[in-house]
């Protein structure tokens, strides 16, 4: 449910891209090969060891990073002060860029690697072909008239679909 969930997200921060282009795509249109430049690139952010995988040695130097990156003082451990240092400053780094908080997490959330839903063959990692071909899925999903091009309409009605499948338990799905 967890990496489902993370997926949706991530599947979020694609069809809008980065904060700067989330606010910019309310008014574009969002095209097929658009979404495979950004897939391509999050997945190279992504597969922190370059070995063509996503898998639980990326998940574990996502950690690590996370980690590091709140340990201000490099002492192995991340104090309270440590901790809310990083709180507020994402909360005014957000703030500031009028980003949303999760779009922001779809990127950032990949501490929980959905591998389950975008591993297709049941390897226990994700290549690029798999996680390209789930981008792309939920791309034709939501291009409602098949025309390889993204509507603010039909972005809308993306958005609406997953948050009532959100709220019914399944993201990204409706009941019915």
């Amino acid at each position: 449910m967890r990496s489902t969930l993370i997926l949706a997200l991530a599947a979020a921060a694609l069809l809008t891209g980065s904060a700067a282009h989330a606010r910019g795509a309310e008014r574009a249109d969002t095209t097929r090969a658009d979404v495979e430049q950004r897939t391509a690139d999050l997945f190279g952010r992504m597969d922190l060891n370059r070995d063509g995988l996503l898998n639980d040695a990326d998940r574990d130097a996502a950690r690590r990073q996370t980690f590091d990156r709140l340990d201000a003082d490099k002492d192995g451990a991340i104090s309270l002060a440590e901790f809310e240092a990083q709180h507020a400053g994402r909360r005014e780094a957000a703030a500031s860029h009028g980003e949303h908080r999760f779009v922001r997490r779809g990127v950032r959330g990949f501490g929980d690697l959905p591998t389950r839903a975008a591993d297709t063959d049941g390897d226990g990692a994700v290549s690029q072909a798999e996680f390209a071909g789930a981008a792309l899925a939920r791309f034709d999903r939501a291009d409602a008239d098949g025309d390889g091009t993204i509507s603010l309409e039909e972005r809308r009605e993306a958005r609406q679909h997953m948050q009532r499948g959100m709220r019914r338990g399944r993201p990204g799905r409706d009941a019915g």
